[in-house]
C-alpha cells in the first residue's frame, strides 16, 4: 500500500491481523510510513470519510462494473472485504461505487492482498 501512496489503512478492531514486529519486517518497513487505524465502527468511519469528500469505492465480485471503468481521479476510500465474508451489506449500502476485478477463470475472487495490488495500481495508472 505504501508504494502506491496510500495515506492510511483502516481495519476493524476485531478479527483482523495484528500489527507485530514480524508484520513490519515482512513489509520491508513500509508499515512505518502508513497510518494503521483500528476502528470499532467501520460504518461511522466510512461515513465521516464520505462527508469529508472522499468517494467510497467497494471492491466486490457482486458488481457489474469493473474497476477499469471507475474514475479514481478524485480522493477515494477503497473498501476491501475479508476473504471469508466479503464486504458487509451496511458498507456496500453507503458506497458510491461498487466495482469488481474482471476475471476469466472459474474462481470469482482473489485474496485481499492480490485484490488491493490490482486496484491500487489501476488508481496509479489513472492518476499518472
Amino acid at each position: 500500500a505504501e508504494a502506491t501512496g496510500v495515506d492510511a489503512i483502516v481495519i476493524p478492531d476485531k478479527e483482523s491481523a495484528l500489527i507485530t514486529s514480524e508484520a513490519i519486517k515482512a513489509s520491508a518497513g513500509a508499515l512505518n510510513y502508513v497510518s494503521i487505524c483500528k476502528e470499532r465502527n467501520l460504518k461511522s468511519v466510512i461515513n465521516q470519510l464520505k462527508e469529508s469528500g472522499l468517494k467510497i469505492i467497494s471492491c466486490t465480485e457482486k458488481s457489474d462494473v469493473d474497476i477499469y471503468s471507475v474514475d479514481f481521479s478524485s480522493p477515494v476510500c477503497i473498501i476491501l472485504g475479508s476473504e471469508k465474508d466479503g464486504i458487509s451489506n451496511n458498507l456496500l449500502e453507503i458506497s458510491d461505487v461498487k466495482a469488481k476485478i474482471p476475471m476469466k477463470g472459474k474462481i470469482d475472487s482473489l485474496n485481499v492482498s492480490s485484490s488491493s495490488s490490482v486496484i491500487l495500481y489501476e488508481l496509479i495508472r489513472q492518476r499518472n
